[in-house]
């Protein structure tokens, strides 16, 4: 049949409408997508110019988180292709808990809730063929050390005890690095307690330990109560799967403990804390992918989540009213990398593990793009530094010769 001139107008009409739609819908998700693009570049950065990749997770993996209720999220970063090197990729694990009993549960029974419900988050990391694994600062045990109660001291173990033990046939089984942050008890040395990463080797060996650098004295944390800055430098630990060293906690406030472990050729360095919202929450994204970039190295932030409180009141150095917990711990945790992307968060709410595929050929990478060793000027520094240190330093400012002149 034939269709008349308006009639197949109509048509076209129709069909042209059709393509248009069809057009601005196309139109409308390139935007979408474009627009997507750049708020994750603005937010969390781009890997190698790109949005970091999700890694899909083992079943097994899955089916444990689901089980013992945390979530499980995985990404990639990549580097670029090199002609001289191999990929160096490395499979790394972060873990955030709560603690599981009230604090006036018996210490011995606190503390085997909480290896009991740690262990299956352990085994979807190992389930998930992850190298390198981090638990939070003290994980063994609640974040005592507002309360100024000797009492917590009990939790301290010596480096080669319990929670090390725990952990040492796990990392046998799974041929997995475990970094372990416990409240050491120094055996040997007085019954000195400190706040110490224990790192143990992939076949069940301990390889050394670091103890916290920097004490803070600030709202609830009175930690000087129980133990001192540490001893033990900034070391770095050569693994199987590469070099990591581990800030914890109040240290990543301090620009130069990040940059020590650099020097000392660190490419993985964790940062395992207890830190609560009101105080730190807004820096918390902010000081470890800042380390990342100014130190080319990746940085993994642990924080506990959940709120802990305690069977009697206390009070801090921040004027208000006693009170029993110590605020919310926000979670959080999340892998920073040296070219400024990172990896979304965890749960402020929610126990987790995070874990990340990481090429270590980007911190070379990074170090040859910016150039910041090279244009570092340590030796101003270390003059600048030196002179500080004496009692008689004096600040160098030029004021104006005229900001002080009286006037007639």
């Amino acid at each position: 049949m034939m269709i008349a001139s308006t009639d197949f107008e109509l048509v076209l009409i129709r069909k042209a409408k059709a393509a248009s739609r069809r057009i601005v819908v196309v139109k409308s998700w390139n935007e979408i997508h474009k627009n997507d693009v750049e708020v994750s570049r603005l937010l969390i950065g781009l890997n190698c110019g790109r949005i970091l990749e999700a890694v899909p997770l083992a079943d097994s993996a899955k089916a444990l988180s689901s089980e013992c209720n945390f979530d499980v999220q995985a990404f990639r970063f990549t580097a670029d292709k090199e002609l001289l090197r191999e990929p160096r990729v490395v499979r790394v694990g972060i873990i955030q808990n709560s603690i599981v009993l009230p604090t006036t549960a018996s210490f011995v029974d606190q503390k085997r809730a909480i290896h009991q419900k740690v262990k299956p988050m352990i085994d979807a990391a190992g389930a998930s063929g992850v190298n390198i694994l981090c638990l939070q600062e003290a994980w063994m045990m609640p974040f005592a050390f507002c309360t100024r109660e000797k009492r917590w001291c009990e939790f301290a173990e010596p480096v080669d005890e319990e929670s090390t033990r725990f952990l040492q046939d796990l990392a046998k089984k799974y041929n997995m690095v475990i970094v372990n942050p416990i409240l050491e008890r120094d055996v040997n040395h007085g019954e000195t307690i400190w706040n110490t990463a224990v790192i143990i080797g992939n076949h069940g060996s301990i390889i050394g330990k670091h103890r916290k650098n920097h004490i803070p004295r600030v709202g609830d944390f009175n930690e000087s109560t129980y133990y001192m800055e540490g001893n033990t430098g900034h070391p770095v630990f050569e693994t199987a799967f590469g070099k990591i060293a581990v800030n914890i906690c109040y240290g990543r406030h301090h620009p130069l403990n990040w940059l020590a472990f650099g020097l000392n050729g660190a490419e993985i360095v964790f940062n395992p804390s207890a830190t609560v919202g009101e105080l730190s929450e807004p820096m918390w994204p902010i000081e470890a992918r800042n380390a990342a970039i100014a130190n080319s190295y990746f940085v993994g932030s642990i924080n506990r989540v959940g709120t802990e409180t305690f069977p009697n009141p206390f009070t801090s150095g921040d004027g208000k009213p006693q009170h029993i917990d110590f605020g919310h711990f926000y979670g959080s945790s999340h892998f920073s990398a040296p070219d400024a992307s990172c990896t979304p968060s965890l749960s402020r709410h929610r126990d987790g593990l995070l874990i990340s595929d990481m090429d270590l050929n980007l911190c070379r990478q990074l170090k040859d793009k910016w150039g910041f060793r090279m244009t570092s000027r340590y030796n101003l520094y270390a003059d600048l530094l030196a002179q500080y240190l004496k009692p008689d330093f004096e600040p160098q400012v030029i004021s104006d010769p005229l900001l002080h002149k009286k006037s007639s």
